[in-house]
């Protein structure tokens, strides 16, 4: 518990409490492109995940979907959970939790920098720019995967082929 404050309707003290605030981050990839970045307008500045905060009364899903639009003006279908990250330090500004989803676009030329980003534009994962929060790290996650889910299907067809 962080304090108290009192109740705007009977005046008792009622506890306030400091909790880390849900975002959602997306990645939005295409095999011949690579993934979608963008440079924020806000501080922090410098490139990073399309992402933001979870509205009240909307799920994840929805939030990244909505933040995706907002910022990228893509339409995304989302095609799995990345993971969940939480390190209180991960945002300078306070402590946030962020579950990040990938997606992939239903027109990836329609991609436009909206919202709270100056640019966005795709990048492969070898060219990546200097990134803020622990996009870094959710991106080495990500691209892990998918060079696994490379190598495998790499490995089938050589079998099916032989």
């Amino acid at each position: 518990m962080l304090g108290s404050k009192p109740c705007p309707h009977c005046g008792e003290d009622v506890a306030v409490y400091r909790n880390p605030v849900p975002t959602v981050d997306i990645i939005i990839y295409d095999p011949c492109k690579g993934v979608v970045l963008i440079e924020r307008k806000n501080p922090p500045l410098g490139w990073a995940l399309p992402g933001g905060f979870v509205d009240y009364g909307e799920t994840l899903e929805f939030a990244a979907v909505r933040e995706a639009k907002e910022e990228t003006n893509l339409d995304v279908v989302l095609t799995g959970l990345v993971g969940v990250y939480s390190m209180p330090c991960r945002d300078e500004r306070q402590h946030t939790i962020s579950v990040t989803y990938s997606a992939v676009a239903r027109c990836i030329d329609c991609l436009k920098a909206g919202d709270d980003a100056g640019r966005a534009k795709f990048y492969q994962f070898g060219d990546l720019p200097e990134l803020v929060f622990d996009h870094r790290d959710i991106l080495n996650d990500f691209s892990t995967r998918v060079l696994a889910l490379q190598a495998a299907a790499s490995v089938s067809n050589s079998v099916e082929q032989a």
